[in-house]
């Protein structure tokens, strides 16, 4: 039986590398791949160059609306901007007619018409300098340019003269 059994090992062996090397070339040629025809090739491009196409187009249409937002915003800015500006050319005019007014009603006071009282106005804040003639009369003062509108404060920096 010995005798057989290693009779039967070569011829074994032999089988089984010839199964092992028909497997090994079975799964080498899987693994190959076939070269595209030229039809392939050519659907490839046109496929890579419609997705191209299509990308650059998205992001023309993003850059258009971004641009877009960007006009319109600075559309608005300057708007305001614009606005700011004549509103602070009202403040200033008002300031003006603010200024105006107090001067004219002071000069209508017997008392403080004699002296002169330097009227400043900034954004509706009023400022008073100058001499005034008795206590009363400095209150009377504050009071007429409190009275005038627009405005917001007044800062009394009269001081009494010695009359």
């Amino acid at each position: 039986m010995n005798n057989l059994k290693i009779s039967q090992r070569p011829a074994h062996r032999i089988a089984t590398i010839l199964a092992v090397s028909a497997l090994a070339l079975g799964l080498s040629a899987c693994g190959k791949k076939e070269e595209p025809t030229v039809g392939q090739r050519l659907d490839s491009a046109v496929e890579k160059t419609e997705q191209a196409a299509a990308e650059a187009r998205a992001k023309a249409e993003s850059a258009m609306e971004n641009a877009q937002t960007k006009v319109e915003q600075g559309a608005a800015s300057a708007e305001s901007s614009a606005k700011d500006a004549a509103n602070k050319g009202m403040v200033f005019l008002s300031d003006a007619e603010i200024t105006a007014q107090i001067s004219a009603s002071l000069a209508k006071d017997p008392d403080l018409s004699a002296v002169k009282i330097d009227v400043d106005t900034v954004n509706g804040r009023v400022t008073l300098k100058g001499p005034s003639p008795s206590a009363a009369a400095r209150e009377r003062a504050v009071g007429i340019a409190k009275a005038v509108s627009g405005v917001t404060s007044v800062n009394n920096q009269l001081v009494l003269s010695a009359s």
